[in-house]
């Protein structure tokens, strides 16, 4: 073990490792304060210190930039344990807009007013990429927000800095908006329209409705996944899309989200139907056909650009004069459907694969209120009749 420990308080120590001599003549000594609950533990921690001093890897906190604690974030935290997608977008924030405003500040200089100053140019005109008047909006800035409060964090938790700047900083208030769905009558409208598409398209579209899949997770469906006795579908795995690496698959987005949903009798003909279909256009193809088990492929078997549907929906809605819809709308329609019938917030959650039953009522707390109101009548009306019939 090279170097020492010592004691700085309950359960404080400060790690020492020589480094050699410095520019004077004079020893150099590396130092990091840390906690841990015994001597043995501080040896532990001890070691790691020293051998990232030896790699050359330990910047000191007086002289670690924001900037360059970023770049170890990115690395040793957000590329091991985030969706690819998520670093993706991380990145082009950071790269962005944060970076150039902050990467240059010393990190344990970093105090409220530079992130409050930060978030007040993000609302100036001009800082829009798209060239559009005003500011970012207050849901973007407050993405901004967090992903610096979160950095900050882990560097509190690496004991780089004692405390979270950003955690004494208010985020701005975004106002709650009611997700975008369809109403049953909206949805009627749908189907008919549907049935005036190609067997594919409308096979997306009404299994999105009925699973309440995730674009990428319906787009990911392998035929395997599907048992036609049991009438359920299997989420196993998810597409992405990333510029510069093309289209991959990974893992769900949450435990939750791996999960098997039962579909409607009438779901499951329509995917028989599909299957035979599918069968018929492979066998017209031949031995140009790329072999891929997916629900949804190109004309030679090749997995579908999860682009395309979000592309073709649009475009389907505009046809036939229907309102305007995200694809993902098509998950809330499923959700606000349930809601209607009755069925419990947390069969809706389950299908849904959100990891908490919380993340429904928050994302549907509007159709859960409008359906408890009209329970609270339906069973008002109950009532009213057990009175009549007492006063008799």
């Amino acid at each position: 073990m090279a170097g020492w420990v010592e004691k700085r308080g309950e359960n404080k120590w400060r790690l020492n490792v020589p480094g050699g001599t410095g520019p004077d003549g004079k020893r150099k000594v590396f130092r990091k304060n840390v906690e841990a609950p015994s001597k043995r533990e501080a040896e532990k921690l001890l070691d790691l210190f020293a051998a990232e001093v030896l790699r050359g890897q330990y910047v000191e906190p007086s002289k670690l930039t924001f900037g360059q604690f970023v770049e170890r974030w990115l690395r040793d935290y957000a590329e091991p344990n985030l969706a690819p997608k998520t670093v993706h977008r991380y990145r082009q924030m950071l790269e962005t807009r944060i970076l150039p405003a902050m990467g240059h500040l010393k990190i344990e200089q970093i105090k409220p007013l530079h992130l409050m100053e930060f978030c007040k140019n993000l609302q100036e005109d001009g800082i829009r990429e798209d060239g559009k008047p005003g500011g970012l909006s207050e849901r973007t800035i407050l993405h901004h927000h967090r992903l610096i409060s979160a950095i900050l964090q882990d560097a509190v938790e690496w004991q780089v800095i004692p405390s979270n700047p950003a955690s004494r900083v208010k985020p701005p208030r975004v106002k709650k908006q009611q997700a975008a769905s369809y109403d049953e009558t909206q949805f009627a409208a749908l189907m008919e329209a549907l049935e005036q598409e190609p067997l594919k398209y409308r096979v997306m579209v009404v299994l999105a409705v009925a699973s309440g899949l995730r674009r990428g997770e319906l787009m990911a469906l392998e035929w395997k996944d599907i048992d036609f006795q049991k009438g359920t579908l299997e989420v196993r795995r998810a597409a992405q899309y990333l510029p510069g690496r093309g289209q991959f698959t990974k893992e769900p987005k949450t435990e939750e989200s791996r999960r098997v949903v039962t579909l409607p009798p009438s779901v499951m003909y329509l995917l028989k139907e599909y299957k035979r279909h599918q069968a018929q256009e492979r066998l017209k193809v031949g031995d140009l056909w790329q072999g891929s088990d997916r629900l949804f492929t190109t004309w030679d078997g090749r997995p579908m650009h999860i682009d395309t549907i979000s592309k073709w929906f649009p475009a389907f809605l505009k046809r036939h004069n229907l309102p305007p819809l995200p694809f993902h709308g098509l998950r809330h329609t499923h959700a606000s459907l349930l809601i209607g019938q009755g069925v419990h917030a947390k069969t809706i959650s389950a299908r849904l694969g959100h990891s908490n039953i919380s993340t429904t009522m928050d994302i549907y707390g509007h159709a859960l209120k409008s359906a408890d109101r009209e329970a609270a009548e339906k069973l008002d009306g109950i009532l009213a009749g057990k009175r009549k019939q007492g006063q008799a």
